[in-house]
C-alpha cells in the first residue's frame, strides 16, 4: 500500500469521525428547507441532515475521481502522451 492511499484513509476517517461526533450532539428536530424541490420543509434530526450531507460528498467525490486512471483502458503510446498507429 502507497503512503498516499494510507493518508487519504486516516483522513476520510478523521472526517468520518467529525461527522459522527457531531451527530451524536446534535439530536435535536430540524426544519430543512429545499424550496427547488418541495413545498413544505422536511422536519427530521440534525444527525441525519450531516450524514446525508457528508454522503453526498463522498458519492461526488468518487464519481468525479472515478475517471482519473493514469492511461486505464488505452494504449501505451496514448498513455504516454503520443499517438496510436492506425491500422491498415
Amino acid at each position: 500500500m502507497s503512503p498516499a492511499v494510507f493518508f487519504r484513509t486516516v483522513f476520510f476517517l478523521l472526517i468520518l469521525f467529525v461527522v459522527i461526533y457531531i451527530g451524536t450532539e446534535n439530536t435535536q428536530t430540524i426544519d430543512v428547507h429545499f424550496s427547488l424541490l418541495l413545498d413544505k420543509p422536511v422536519r427530521t434530526s440534525a444527525a441525519l441532515v450531516y450524514f446525508a450531507v457528508f454522503a453526498v460528498g463522498v458519492i461526488a467525490g468518487t464519481l468525479f475521481n472515478a475517471g482519473a486512471g493514469k492511461g486505464e483502458g488505452r494504449g501505451k503510446a496514448e498513455a504516454e502522451g503520443g499517438r496510436a498507429k492506425k491500422k491498415k
